[in-house]
């Protein structure tokens, strides 16, 4: 079975991986997946300097990503076409990941899971919630953002309504990591797996 794992930022999508990880499924990490198919020497970073500007690479041949980040975020046409270029490469190289496994379970870890496409390659979805405090304080701690830039990232989130209304199964992480933990096994069953 090929499970979608999605939700906001500071959610705890990555906690819930580690339990996945530790439960024997195989995890692909879409983000990770993302930095390899714009890896130096890609046929993908042309395509991404003629789109963007040709300083978008350094000399060397290395995508600046935070320079390509901030054109492309800078208004939702050159988002979406961002998203034209690249999210076609981090499909394929994500259904080749899949095809090499011989693991019984896979877990998409997408943050964009439904943005990307990648929800077609998933049998069942699973969206992590959190509180918004709960959520900013996170990611306040784990990107090292002031409060305002938090606060900027979370009004950009997608809403909780988005991922229930899109998830066979809801895991909420509200509380302590063994609450997480069965919630994960309550949500595990409800998509018929464990």
């Amino acid at each position: 079975m090929i499970i979608g794992l999605t939700g906001q930022t500071g959610a705890g999508k990555s906690t819930v991986c580690k339990l996945l990880r530790q439960m024997s499924f195989l995890v692909i990490d879409c983000d990770k997946v993302a930095r390899e198919v714009t890896e130096k020497g890609s046929p993908l970073l042309s395509r991404l300097a003629e789109a963007f500007g040709n300083d978008i690479i350094s000399a060397d041949g290395i995508l600046d990503r935070r320079l390509l980040a901030s054109r492309a975020f800078s208004s939702k046409d050159k988002t979406e076409l961002l998203n034209k270029i690249t999210h076609p490469e981090i499909l394929n190289a994500i259904k080749t990941k899949i095809s090499a496994s011989t693991c019984e379970n896979i877990v998409l870890d997408a943050p964009t899971l439904f943005e990307s496409g990648a929800d077609k390659l998933c049998d069942r979805i699973i969206s992590v919630l959190c509180d918004e405090n709960k959520r900013k304080d996170r990611i306040v701690a784990r990107d090292n953002l002031s409060a305002e830039q938090a606060d900027v990232r979370l009004s950009a989130a997608k809403s909780n309504e988005f991922f229930t209304e899109r998830a066979d199964a809801v895991i909420y992480n509200d509380g302590t990591l063994s609450e997480l933990e069965k919630n994960l096994k309550t949500a595990l069953n409800q998509i018929g797996v464990v």
